[in-house]
C-alpha cells in the first residue's frame, strides 16, 4: 500500500481568489501582490493567485501556503479587503480582464465563450514528476480526476445554480465547446511520444484557429507554445517536472492542502504498486492501482460536476480509489435550494465566506494528508 506521507515527493500547489471589498464587490488585488513571495495578479482583475515552492512533505506544503495566505491576509485586513474561497464570484458581475497579447489571442480564437473562463477560480496541484514511472503518474491522474468533486466550492453563474461544479461546466462544457480538444480532459497515453503528438497537434490546431481568426502566427507562437496553448486538466509540465492537475476549484485552505497531499500520495509513489488499465470501477488495493477504462472515467467525471458528492457512484469510486470521502466538506453543497441570488446577497455571501478562510487559517491543524 501506498505509505501515507511519501517524504521527498515534491508537491505545489496554485490557488486564485476572489478579491472582494468591505461591501463584498469585487475589486483588484493592489498592494497584495506585494504581501507575500507567490501572490501574483490573474488575467481578469479581482483575481489574485497565491503560490507555494515545491514542497517536500505534507507538513510543510500546509505551512507554507499557510504561511502565504497569512501574509496576505494580514495585509488585507489592514487594506479592509478579503479573499473569497468560492470557485465563481457568485452573481452576474462584470469580470473585465487585464489587458495583454495572450488575453487578447484567446478571445479571438474561443469567440465570446471566453466569457465563461472569467468568472473562474481554481486551484492547480503539481506532483514531482519520478523517472521511468511519468507515464502511469499521468494516467493515474486522469483517472482521478472526479476527485474534483471533493472541492466543489460554487454551483452558481450568474445568480442562478448550474451544477456542483459550475466551474467545471463552465470550463469544459461552456468555454471550449467549439474547441473541445483544448479545454477537455484527454484519455490515457501509452509513453511520452504519444503525448508530444498530441500537444503538437493540438497546437498547431490553436495555431490554425488564431491565424483564421486574423491574429499573426509570429504573435501566436510569442505568446504561446505547445505546452500554454492547452487548458486540459492534466498535463505534463516539462518547465516544473510535474504532472499537474488543473481540476479542482478554489476552497478553504485546509481542504485544499488535504486534496493536493493525497494526490501526492497516490501518484508520487507509484514504484510501490503495479497499475493497469480495465474494467469500468476502478480500485486501490495492497499492491495494484486499478484505473478503469476511459469512457467509464469520463461518466464518474461527468457525475462530479453535475452532482458532485451527492452522486453515490462518484462517493463510491472516490472511496474505492483511496480517498477519504468523509473528511470533505464541498462548499457548494451549501448553495443547494438556495434559488437565484442576486447582486447584493452574493455580496453579502462573499463576505461570510471571505471570513470563513478567515477561521479555517486560524483554526486548521496541521494535516500529512488523507
Amino acid at each position: 500500500m501506498l505509505s501515507s506521507d511519501p517524504e521527498g515527493i515534491r508537491r505545489s500547489v496554485e490557488v486564485e481568489y476572489w478579491v472582494v471589498d468591505g461591501e463584498g464587490r469585487l475589486v483588484e488585488p493592489g498592494p497584495l501582490v506585494e504581501a507575500s513571495p507567490g501572490a501574483e495578479r490573474e488575467f481578469v482583475e479581482p483575481l489574485l493567485e497565491v503560490k507555494t515552492t515545491p514542497c517536500e512533505s505534507a507538513a510543510a506544503l500546509r505551512t507554507e501556503l499557510f504561511d502565504r495566505l497569512g501574509a496576505v491576509l494580514d495585509r488585507a485586513d489592514d487594506l479592509g479587503l478579503g479573499l473569497v474561497p468560492l470557485a465563481t464570484p457568485l452573481s452576474h458581475d462584470e469580470i473585465r480582464e487585464r489587458p495583454s497579447d495572450r488575453t487578447r489571442i484567446q478571445n479571438r480564437v474561443v469567440g465570446e465563450d471566453f466569457e465563461y473562463v472569467r468568472h473562474c477560480a481554481g486551484t492547480h496541484v503539481h506532483v514531482e514528476q519520478q523517472p521511468g514511472l511519468e507515464i502511469d503518474q499521468l494516467n493515474a491522474l486522469i483517472a482521478l480526476d472526479p476527485a474534483l468533486a471533493l472541492l466543489n466550492s460554487s454551483s452558481y453563474f450568474r445568480g442562478l445554480p448550474l451544477a456542483a461544479g459550475a466551474r467545471s461546466k463552465l470550463y469544459r462544457w461552456m468555454a471550449y465547446d467549439d474547441v473541445p480538444h483544448q479545454g477537455w480532459l484527454w484519455s490515457y497515453v501509452d509513453d511520452a511520444d504519444q503525448w508530444d503528438r498530441r500537444l503538437e497537434r493540438r497546437y498547431e490546431e490553436f495555431v490554425t484557429a488564431a491565424t483564421d481568426a486574423g491574429i499573426a502566427r509570429q504573435a501566436v507562437e510569442a505568446n504561446f507554445d505547445p505546452e500554454s496553448a492547452v487548458w486540459t486538466p492534466v498535463q505534463f509540465r516539462e518547465q516544473f517536472s510535474t504532472v499537474e492537475w488543473r481540476s479542482p476549484d478554489n476552497a478553504l485552505p485546509s481542504q485544499i492542502v488535504r486534496l493536493a497531499n493525497r494526490m501526492a500520495e497516490l501518484v508520487g509513489r507509484l514504484d510501490e504498486i503495479d497499475v493497469r488499465i480495465e474494467g469500468e470501477t476502478g480500485d486501490l488495493r495492497e499492491d495494484t492501482l486499478v484505473l478503469p477504462e476511459f469512457g467509464a472515467v469520463l461518466e464518474y467525471v461527468n457525475a462530479a460536476v453535475r452532482d458532485g458528492l451527492e452522486s453515490p457512484e462518484v462517493q463510491s469510486y472516490l472511496d474505492r480509489m483511496g480517498f477519504d470521502v468523509d473528511a470533505y466538506e464541498p462548499l457548494s453543497h451549501e448553495f443547494d435550494d438556495r434559488g437565484e441570488i442576486g447582486t447584493e446577497a452574493a455580496r453579502r455571501l462573499r463576505l461570510e465566506y471571505a471570513e470563513r478562510l478567515r477561521r479555517d487559517l486560524r483554526e486548521a491543524t496541521p494535516v500529512s494528508g488523507d
